[in-house]
């Protein structure tokens, strides 16, 4: 027995070890690389929360190098830990609209007349995020604006490599407008919207409908930091944000591989625009110009960089992230002028910012109606910070009133 107690004492014992060694790591990483503007309000709140996500990244890595799991499954496990609760005003009913799993969100008081539906789109680089990790966000627009809510688990990179994402959103918001009276939904009342990628994916699913005369058009579509182009990675955003936790400039490029499953080695190449050929440049540079950004976003510092030398061979690697069901930015003229009213929401200390900024340009040089929120103390992926106890954000909080709101006056 005393064995036994020994040997525990003593795992624990190098697992405590472990442990303070990782946050030591974690630390001076944050520390080193981390740089937070001084503008912004929330410093130490971002820096713990950083730390976490970096330890959860090296213990993935190494879990991967010892063959144990992916580190993508890793993290997916780590956030699935996180236990959210739906409303109890509301019902919530695990369904599949075309073979897609969804989670409907109604809420359970009777209605005189059907409801606006929302059809949500989570983050995570396509590659994490799920339903149960967004319940929190989509319980709360349910509840707030009275809406019936869908939110789509699409399925996830790197097994389902793309367009199998987009296809999923594609084909559940196909379902719901058709069926939506049996949810109790105005078929003409149906928004879309996501944040990160699931913004993207909004985006793709909004420009693929345009053209869908067989079924009543989108009413809107609701689009939180979306990333919207892979052409230039030298924007204001990315020279001003390089360094801002929790998601820093080499990590766009990085995920962005990952997702669609490229070699990581072409980062540099990536980052430097050499994969752009010289037609897309003189077809798509007008819309990714830094001229269509306001000044006051460029008042950090900026610099212009000009892509570099078109290398053929990159681009033969990489011709998918210049189409439209990735760069959404790129659609054609005839798309964009169709798109439903759009709310913008973009975050100042955002790596991607004005990939939103520049898409909302060309919305509106096409006569689109365009509300836009600006939060001025945002990050990339605060939207999932409105309401975790000692951790909320004020201006996520702020995010998710101003969504509320839109839909409320649609």
């Amino acid at each position: 027995m005393e064995l036994l107690l020994g040997l525990l004492l003593g795992v624990i014992k190098v697992i405590g070890i472990l442990f303070l060694l990782l946050l030591s790591f974690a630390i001076y990483y944050d520390l080193s690389r981390s740089k937070i503007p001084s503008g912004f309000d929330s410093p130490l709140k971002l820096r713990v929360i950083h730390c976490n996500v970096i330890m959860v990244a090296i213990v993935g890595k190494c879990l991967e190098l010892l063959g144990v799991c992916r580190e993508v499954a890793f993290i997916r496990f780590i956030i699935s830990l996180r236990n959210l609760r739906v409303d109890p005003s509301l019902s919530a009913k695990d369904l599949h609209f075309d073979g897609v799993p969804v989670r409907v969100y109604q809420p359970k008081a009777p209605s005189a007349a059907p409801r606006k539906g929302f059809v949500f789109y989570h983050g995570g680089a396509g590659m994490i995020g799920s339903i149960e990790s967004y319940q929190d966000v989509s319980s709360k627009i349910a509840k707030e604006t009275d809406s019936v809510v869908v939110s789509v688990g699409y399925r996830l990179s790197p097994e389902h490599l793309p367009p199998a994402q987009h296809m999923d959103c594609l084909a559940a918001t196909i379902h719901f407008i058709q069926n939506a009276a049996s949810h109790g939904v105005d078929p003409s009342k149906i928004i879309v919207g996501g944040d990160s990628a699931g913004g993207n994916f909004a985006c793709v699913v909004a420009q693929k409908l345009v053209e869908r005369s067989d079924l009543p058009k989108l009413r809107a579509q609701v689009l939180i930091y979306p990333n919207l182009q892979a052409m230039d990675f030298n924007l204001p955003c990315h020279q001003q944000n390089n360094s801002m936790p929790i998601f820093f400039w080499e990590k766009v490029v990085y995920y962005g591989l990952k997702y669609t499953a490229k070699d990581p080695s072409l980062a540099g190449q990536l980052l430097k625009g050499s994969h752009v050929p010289d037609s897309m440049r003189l077809k798509y540079g007008k819309w990714v110009s830094p001229d269509n950004i306001p000044e006051r976003f460029k008042a950090r510092g900026y610099k212009q960089v000009p892509l570099a030398p078109y290398e053929p061979e990159v681009y033969r690697q990489l011709p998918e992230l210049l189409e439209s069901d990735i760069s959404c930015l790129f659609a054609e003229d005839s798309v964009i002028q169709k798109l439903p009213e759009t709310l913008f929401v973009s975050c100042e200390y955002d790596i991607i910012r004005d990939d939103g900024l520049l898409y909302k340009k060309r919305l509106e040089d096409h006569g689109v109606k365009v509300s836009w929120f600006h939060v001025e103390n945002g990050f990339h992926g605060v939207l999932n910070f409105f309401d975790v106890s000692l951790f909320t954000f004020p201006a996520a909080v702020e995010m998710m009133d101003r969504i509320v709101e839109f839909v409320k006056n649609l």
